[in-house]
């Protein structure tokens, strides 16, 4: 049996900062103890702050195939170095894609002996891949991954109304969510401006207008009531949704959604300034 008692004056409890002692045996806490524990052998992190590790469900490891931008053994140790003890992988952008149980097990083989935190893994919906989705849950995926736009990799192409449809009465039984890169392009005249000043963010803004999302997110809605399946929308950067996930919520749709830093804390006239 191993034991580790570790002390800092700033350890996260109950929702609030405060110098604790905690006491492990085997790997697992047994005790939290407020203040300074008398104990002959106590490691002491002074001001350091102790607290739960963190879960970043939306990380792309992009291994294997691209191991140039990031793999398995750096991003999971970059994870752990920030206080990240459990991530998720995307899909994409791994090369070949998660998008079926063969490149499901492929990307599992590939990482052993390279993870350092606890590691799960979305699969992919793409057109034409229906057929693998129950068994990737089967084998192990925490949900789907899909998008309706143009994902940036062309191995990983965006679906359709019908394809999302099909898939999600697939997926609703298995009671795993379906997440979304919610947005539905169409020509306008913004765009136009993104290629006369590439490099300008105010064009880049109005290349992506928030009907993009908004319009996505209605869809989505629609299906999720429809097929009742679990529905997460990915990175919401458009508060003109808010009112409709909100209420769809309440009328019992299985809808869920997160956001991003970014999005919280800039807007667009801040930019002008930076």
């Amino acid at each position: 049996m191993s034991s580790l008692t570790i002390y800092s004056e700033r350890v996260l409890s109950e929702g609030s900062l405060k110098p604790a002692t905690i006491h492990i045996r085997d790997g697992k806490i047994f005790d939290v103890v407020p203040g300074f524990s008398n104990d002959k052998e106590v490691i002491d992190h002074g001001s350091s702050v102790i607290m739960p590790g963190l879960i970043d469900s939306h990380v792309h490891i992009n291994e294997p195939g691209r191991t140039e931008w990031e793999g398995f053994d750096t991003a999971t140790r970059s994870a752990a170095a920030g206080g990240i003890t459990t991530l998720v992988d995307m899909p994409l952008n791994s090369s070949p894609v998660t998008t079926s149980l063969e490149s499901f097990k492929n990307k599992i083989e590939i990482a052993k002996d390279k993870i350092h935190v606890n590691v799960g893994f979305w699969g992919g919906i793409i057109p034409g891949n229906n057929s693998e989705l129950a068994s990737m849950i089967e084998a192990g995926v925490l949900g789907i991954k899909a998008f309706t736009t143009h994902s940036g990799i062309d191995e990983f192409p965006n679906v359709s109304e019908s394809d999302l449809d099909e898939g999600m009465k697939i997926i609703a039984p298995y009671n795993v969510p379906l997440l979304v890169h919610a947005e539905l392009d169409s020509e306008h005249a913004g765009q136009q401006g993104l290629e006369d000043a590439p490099f300008s963010y105010m064009s880049w803004l109005r290349s992506r207008p928030k009907s993009w999302e908004d319009e996505a997110i209605k869809m989505m809605i629609r299906l999720s009531e429809r097929t009742k399946c679990r529905t997460h929308i990915v990175h919401l950067s458009s508060s003109n949704s808010i009112p409709v996930l909100k209420q769809a919520i309440e009328n019992g749709i299985k809808m869920s959604v997160e956001t991003c830093p970014q999005y919280l804390f800039f807007n667009a006239e801040e930019k002008k300034l930076l």
